[in-house]
C-alpha cells in the first residue's frame, strides 16, 4: 500500500505542475441547518458535516467542469459525471479513494448513505474495482480531529484535488462587528496545465456560495 502511494504521488510531483489555493470559509449557516435537520431524528439517519462539503464541491464541479475530468497526452478529456474519489483512511495505515458516482445529482440522504456504504466497505476490503478506478476528481476531508488546512497531491491522470480541514471556531466580521464562528479551510490543487488561479479561485468560491445557502444542497 505504501508502496503504490509512494510511486503514485511520485509521478503527481514529478510530472504535474501543481498550483495551491485556500480560503476560510464560514461555515455557520450549514452548521445551523445541520442541527435543526438532525434534531429529531434517529441516529443513522442524522447527516454529518462532511456530506454538506463533499455536496458542495459537487456542485461547485458542476459550474466549473473544468477541473472534473483527466489530462491525458497533454489534452483536457472532461469527465463523463462528477464521480468524486472520496479519500478514506485505512485502519491498518494506507489511503484509499473511491468513487462516488454522480456526487452531483444526489440529495444529502443518499450521499450519507453512500459515504457509509463506502467507508465500511473501503475498511473491510469490500470496494469494486470501478470505485477505484474511475474517479473524475478527488475530495479528502480530514473531519474533526485532522489538521485546518490539507494540502493535496493530484491523483494522475485526475487534474484536481479538493481538500477541507477540520471545522473550528474563530473570530471573523459580521456586518463590521468581530464574533465567533465555525470555519473550513478549503484548499485546492490543480494542474497548471488544465486550468490557472483565476479558475481556481471561481471555484473556491463556488464551493462557498453553495455552503451558505445548506437547503439548496
Amino acid at each position: 500500500m505504501r508502496q503504490a502511494i509512494g510511486a503514485a504521488m511520485a509521478r503527481s510531483k514529478r510530472e504535474i505542475p501543481h498550483y495551491y489555493l485556500s480560503s476560510p470559509i464560514d461555515f455557520h449557516a450549514a452548521q445551523s441547518w445541520l442541527l435543526d435537520y438532525n434534531r429529531d431524528r434517529e441516529p443513522e439517519q442524522r447527516l454529518l458535516p462532511a456530506v454538506l462539503l463533499l455536496k458542495a464541491a459537487a456542485l461547485a464541479l458542476r459550474e466549473l467542469p473544468g477541473f472534473n475530468g483527466f489530462c491525458q497526452d497533454g489534452a483536457f478529456r472532461p469527465g463523463d459525471g462528477i464521480h468524486v474519489g472520496w479519500a478514506v483512511a485505512l485502519r491498518g495505515g494506507g489511503l484509499v479513494a473511491p468513487a462516488v458516482h454522480d456526487a452531483d445529482r444526489m440529495t444529502l440522504p443518499e450521499l450519507m448513505s453512500a459515504l457509509r456504504d463506502l467507508v465500511q466497505r473501503a475498511r473491510a476490503g469490500g470496494l469494486r474495482s470501478s470505485e477505484l478506478t474511475d474517479p473524475t476528481v478527488t475530495v479528502t476531508s480530514l473531519g474533526e480531529r485532522g489538521a485546518e488546512t490539507v494540502w493535496g497531491v493530484i491523483y494522475p491522470p485526475q487534474v484536481a484535488i479538493i481538500g477541507f480541514g477540520r471545522i473550528t471556531e474563530r473570530p471573523w466580521v459580521v456586518d463590521g462587528q468581530v464574533v465567533p464562528r465555525p470555519l473550513v479551510q478549503v484548499s485546492l490543487a490543480a494542474d497548471h496545465r488544465i486550468s490557472d488561479g483565476h479558475q481556481g479561485g471561481q471555484l473556491l468560491a463556488a464551493i462557498d456560495r453553495a455552503l451558505q445557502v445548506p437547503e439548496d444542497l
